[in-house]
């Protein structure tokens, strides 16, 4: 059988069997043509499918990369391949699987936003108001930036839970797992200003919540969303505008000046160093972006 009408049994397979989305059947449609037009193109000849085999498909994968594809992309496109020819067996038109040890590339990992020293200065000296709301703002971003806390961490402390004197706080973590954390000086004196005041917002005998909303409840993760929002606006290059953001920012700069690895997961809270990992990348793409604009040959 012509890899052609193969190609039109697997589409009507997908279209009528399975009953996959229009979406989706242009996704397996437009990977498996693909193909069919890479054997066109480079062998002028359409072959039967009983002859093609995993080297030709290698070969595609090659050209895919050539076109400086990304790994998302590619790895779809193969996923398709594999699929049509998992279904060719299965129906029995080819007695081999030719595609069944081919890996489908990793996705790539997204590095997330962090911002530079001078976005990190130029946010926190805006936010020099010295009423109680102006005064809470720049105490929850300074401990974001100081301590690396997820939203949720930093917005279920409770006043009697910083200790002062040791510049710490314990927090609840993911999976209720509680960790000590330290605090910066200058956090720390940003959450003081805001406690002289804070009584301005607090209800009587009410929550003993360290970051109140104007009605004297604990502060939501949408209103701590806005207020960083606000104050990144116009400040920084990274088009991501959350509070995660500076708990990137807090990882990316520990490492970027020598931190050991272990220590900033521990400080971050995660289960395992695959998960802070991703800030070591980070890092490496910042010194190479360094490289690019500063060496002559770059």
């Amino acid at each position: 059988m012509y890899l052609k009408e193969a190609i039109d049994k697997f589409i009507q397979y997908c279209e009528t069997e399975k009953n996959f989305s229009p979406k989706t059947v242009i996704t397996y449609k437009t990977a498996v043509y693909q193909l069919y037009d890479f054997f066109i193109s480079e062998y002028n000849t359409e072959p039967e499918i009983e002859n093609i085999d995993e080297d030709d498909i290698l070969t595609f994968m090659g050209k895919l990369y050539d076109r400086s594809m990304k790994k998302t992309s590619i790895a779809l496109k193969v996923s398709s391949i594999k699929s049509f020819f998992k279904f060719c067996k299965k129906r029995k038109i080819i007695n081999v699987n030719i595609a069944d040890d081919i890996s489908v590339p990793k996705k790539g990992k997204h590095l997330p936003s962090v911002l530079v020293m001078e976005e990190i200065n130029d946010v926190i000296v805006d936010m020099d108001g010295d009423d109680v709301i102006s005064l809470r703002n720049r105490a929850l971003v300074e401990l974001l930036y100081s301590s690396g806390l997820r939203i949720s961490e930093a917005l279920n402390i409770n006043c009697d839970e910083i200790n002062f004197k040791q510049a710490i706080v314990k927090v609840m973590g993911k999976g209720r797992k509680e960790r000590i954390v330290p605090i910066g000086s200058k956090a720390l004196e940003a959450i003081k200003n805001y406690i002289q005041l804070r009584n301005l917002i607090a209800k009587v005998g009410g929550t003993k919540a360290l970051f109140l909303a104007k009605n004297g409840e604990r502060l939501y993760p949408s209103g701590a969303y806005r207020i960083v929002k606000t104050a990144f606006t116009g400040k920084v290059k990274a088009h991501q505008k959350s509070p995660h953001v500076l708990r990137h920012t807090f990882a990316t700069h520990l490492l970027d000046n020598g931190a050991d690895l272990r220590a900033v997961s521990e400080l971050l809270g995660h289960s395992s160093l695959s998960s802070t990992q991703i800030y070591t990348h980070l890092s490496i793409e910042r010194l190479k972006d360094v490289y690019k604009k500063a060496h002559p040959k770059g």
